[in-house]
């Protein structure tokens, strides 16, 4: 699910003769690393954005891009593509480079101490810092292994929900135990354009990984009849017409049970996977880069990780985690690349020069 239309749409990047020479690559266009454009921008700092998606917005757009968010500061609620929107329009006067649809494979220093980067694709960049937002990585949802069940991937089999209002009206199986897969269950039994005609959720056990909350209000519904509960696991499909017909579930009874649908939602998490960053030469733990606290850089000096991706001690997965984790590489990367220059913490409230990058006027007090 791509920014509404009157978000302002990122500069994409044109065909370019030899390496793009630039004082800052992000590699990831998720919250965290849309707004380390903004912070890089407050110090005047251009960057180039590189996403293996299609479109900025990270896992908020491919996975969540409608679930609520109610931890950002100052902002009560929002959803994924409205965050994702409101910090495209944040960015904008940074004129930020975005190359879509591109995974990094290559990162080397070179000996004048800038780094070579090359994606998939063939852009090459040189530059001075490199800041990692990439979320968890290389991210694939687990799938079902059910043999014959993957042709049906995403017409009536999904992983993940982009279009709320195509299960409107559906009879619906939804398989998992964890937030994702509550979240929705509820959102489809509830009055509204995708209230599904039935929900059937599917676990293997009786306990769940998701909010209490939300499980207490699945049993609610549960006792009134207005969805189902059962514990078991797929381990069948039967196929009628050419379509997904039912699929066959046993229960920890060892009973195997036949249920009918017309879509199957199947929420098993992400596997993780750091891709070619893992070859990068980076301290890495658990899948994650190991940052310091002061300016999130990993181990090689003017390589910075910030969101998801890093760990250190206290580290907490939160995406106003990130957004203070930008603001600190942010200032870490200025003497890489203003190294003459002293770079001096300025607020947007009241400086002029700032008001000036943002293209904002200054205000004048009596």
């Amino acid at each position: 699910m791509e920014p509404t239309p009157n978000a302002q749409v990122p500069e994409t990047a044109r065909s370019h003769d030899g390496p793009i020479e630039t004082d800052a690559v992000i590699v990831g266009a998720g919250p965290v690393g849309l707004f380390q454009v903004f912070e890089l921008g407050l110090l005047e700092i251009k960057a180039h954005v590189i996403d293996s998606l299609a479109y900025p917005g990270g896992q908020c757009i491919e996975l969540y891009p409608d679930k609520p968010i109610y931890d950002i500061p100052a902002v009560p609620v929002c959803t994924g593509k409205e965050l994702t929107d409101n910090l495209l329009k944040q960015i904008e006067p940074f004129g930020a480079t975005f190359h879509f649809g591109q995974e990094v494979t290559v990162v080397r220093q070179q000996e004048d101490k800038r780094f070579y980067v090359e994606t998939a694709k063939g852009t090459r960049f040189l530059s001075k810092t490199i800041f990692i937002a990439g979320g968890v990585g290389s991210f694939q949802p687990r799938t079902l292994k059910v043999d014959g069940i993957e042709k049906y991937d995403g017409t009536q089999l999904h992983y993940r929900v982009r279009n709320p209002e195509q299960f409107g009206g559906k009879n619906l199986v939804i398989v998992g135990g964890g937030d994702s897969a509550l979240d929705w269950a509820l959102n489809f039994v509830q009055d509204g354009p995708h209230k599904a005609e039935s929900v059937i959720m599917i676990h293997r056990r009786d306990g769940f990984r998701a909010a209490p909350a939300s499980v207490a209000r699945m049993r609610e519904l549960c006792d009134a009849f207005e969805m189902q509960f059962m514990v078991g696991q797929v381990t069948g499909i039967e196929e009628s017409g050419g379509r997904l017909a039912q699929i066959k579930v046993t229960g920890g009874d060892g009973v195997t049970r036949v249920v009918p649908l017309d879509m199957l939602l199947v929420f098993f998490g992400l596997s993780p996977k750091l891709g070619p960053i893992a070859e990068w030469g980076l301290d890495i733990d658990r899948k994650q880069i190991t940052v310091d606290t002061e300016k999130f850089q990993s181990s090689t000096p003017g390589i910075f990780a910030v969101g998801d991706i890093n760990t250190y001690p206290g580290k907490k997965k939160l995406i106003l985690s990130g957004f203070h984790e930008a603001a600190l590489a942010a200032f870490g990367a200025a003497p890489y690349i203003f190294p003459e220059k002293r770079v001096l913490l300025q607020y947007t409230t009241t400086s002029p020069k700032l008001h000036k990058v943002l293209g904002v006027e200054t205000p004048v007090f009596d």
